[in-house]
């Protein structure tokens, strides 16, 4: 039974629906205005990656074009991602390096004013 989303054409907004047949004719409602001038949308799906992958999707040099390692914040956005890419919790250790990074570079745009 998939859930799909429907943009509204009246108003804009997104609304979703259980859908229980497929081949089914669909009449829906949009959940805000009651139009039933609807578009269906084509939805996010997850993918179960290796962690071969992710660390390949880490060393891609391609993925690295707004990193600055003269820039601290930018090197503290590319930790922060590299922590969600692995997939797992890193730990609070991780956390506090990279808060610390942050607060660093937040001292060093003031003194710089």
């Amino acid at each position: 039974m998939p859930i799909y989303e429907y943009r509204c054409e009246d108003c804009g907004k997104k609304s979703s629906f259980l859908v229980l047949r497929i081949g089914a004719p669909f009449h829906g409602k949009c959940a805000h205005c009651g139009s039933k001038k609807l578009v269906r949308l084509m939805s996010r799906f997850a993918m179960i990656r290796s962690e071969e992958s992710r660390l390949e999707s880490l060393a891609d040099p391609s993925k690295w074009g707004d990193i600055d390692e003269n820039d601290p914040k930018s090197i503290s956005r590319w930790m922060k991602k590299m922590g969600k890419e692995m997939g797992e919790d890193l730990g609070e250790d991780f956390n506090q390096i990279v808060e610390e990074a942050e607060e660093e570079a937040a001292k060093g745009e003031e003194t710089e004013e």
